[in-house]
């Protein structure tokens, strides 16, 4: 989608849209298409982010993202960042310098938190699965009988590199038998996957803007609990911009944000928001996602394809592929983008024997089945 403008220089701009101009049906690991309006509203003139209209928009997101996530008790931060800064503000806002956070890994993502918890001056507590296999309660459990001085679980929701979901709920129950707090990793999860905040007792759960929701990369959005806020103002040394009390108090007292956040990005969130409630609501937007992941999946049974994800446990958001003996995963991802579909390399330790198909942000289930008839060529093709 192209957007047009009277412009003096012209040529500048067609310069670079020759450049980065769509190619590609996206079914990526994100960022992921987005939503027409989404593109429009993104495109206004600009104007301060402390303006009445700024502060307007910030607490009209801040509340609609909160009845999303069905966070009542919860405190709504946007961060001008990526998701992964959430994972360093979880780490330096309640967890002394030594202590020690148990993390649940179940691939890539699972691993960089675990790296973000030892680059801080903390102590990453390792439970790991095979990659496709999801973290069950008992073996929670058992992790922190063994040990009971973590300050912290952390778990990925939703593992983008192997297409597994957490069974969060049930794992967050484990958690609060410990009385540890909770910290989840929900990327690729938030926005495609049911999220309970104040049911479920989470202590944080954060994403991005360029998953599931189908906005540009930029802002980064979590739900945060008063427990969180209670230990971070006494912690020494938490660091300011990633300082949660910080942008707890310009909720409440500046209706923003303390540095200059990505207005686009948030006035495309308030949009998808609207658009959830005008689809039907929550259950009707989720039931959209269930119903594109399972065509995926039974598509690419169908080829004969394997899904990485054990029964029972696959994302909504994104399906890890495995493919053939004999057959890289890259090279499935080279011959679909030459047909026009950009699809997810295989990532992590799983990367030579997967590709990744993502349904997040702005499809049709016509661009899945046309995706999927050209998988079933390229494979038959690669198979010789």
């Amino acid at each position: 989608m192209e957007l047009r403008f009277e412009m003096e220089y012209e040529e500048a701009y067609r310069e670079v849209y020759e450049l980065v101009k769509p190619k590609y049906k996206l079914f990526t690991a994100g960022p992921v298409a987005c939503f027409p309006e989404v593109l429009a509203i993104m495109s206004v003139q600009m104007f301060s982010h402390r303006s009445a209209e700024a502060k307007e928009v910030h607490v009209d997101t801040l509340n609609r993202v909160k009845a999303f996530l069905e966070a009542e008790k919860g405190e709504i931060i946007m961060f001008p960042s990526s998701g992964t800064g959430f994972m360093e503000a979880a780490v330096r806002n309640t967890v002394p310098r030594g202590g020690k956070v148990l993390v649940t890994t179940v691939g890539a993502f699972g691993d960089r938190f675990a790296e973000v918890v030892n680059s801080n001056g903390r102590e990453a507590v390792i439970l790991r699965k095979e990659p496709g296999y999801a973290v069950k309660p008992e073996e929670l459990d058992e992790a922190l009988r063994k040990n009971p001085d973590v300050v912290a679980v952390t778990i990925t929701y939703n593992e983008t590199s192997t297409g597994v979901l957490n069974p969060l709920p049930e794992l967050a129950k484990v958690v609060h038998e410990h009385d540890k707090l909770l910290f989840v990793d929900a990327v690729s999860a938030m926005g495609g996957a049911d999220i309970k905040f104040d049911k479920w007792g989470l202590d944080m759960i954060f994403a991005s803007s360029q998953k599931a929701f189908g906005v540009p990369p930029g802002l980064a959005i979590a739900a945060v609990s008063e427990r969180v806020f209670e230990i971070a103002e006494k912690m020494p040394e938490r660091g300011w911009y990633f300082d949660l009390p910080l942008y707890k108090k310009f909720n409440e007292k500046k209706k923003g944000t303390p540095s200059t956040p990505p207005l686009p990005q948030i006035f495309g969130l308030n949009v998808v928001l609207r658009i959830v409630e005008k689809m039907g609501g929550k259950e009707k937007w989720l039931d959209m996602y269930r119903k594109r992941s399972e065509m995926i999946r039974e598509g690419v049974k169908e080829i004969g394809l394997g899904i990485l994800a054990e029964p029972g446990y696959e994302s909504p958001t994104i399906t890890a592929v495995v493919v053939p003996e004999g057959m890289k995963g890259v090279d499935v991802y080279n011959a679909m983008r030459e047909r026009g579909f950009e699809l997810a390399k295989g990532y992590g330790s799983v990367a030579e024997k997967t590709f990744r198909i993502g349904n997040m942000g702005y499809m049709t289930f016509e661009d899945i089945e046309e995706m999927l008839a050209n998988l079933r060529e390229v494979i038959e093709k690669l198979k010789g």
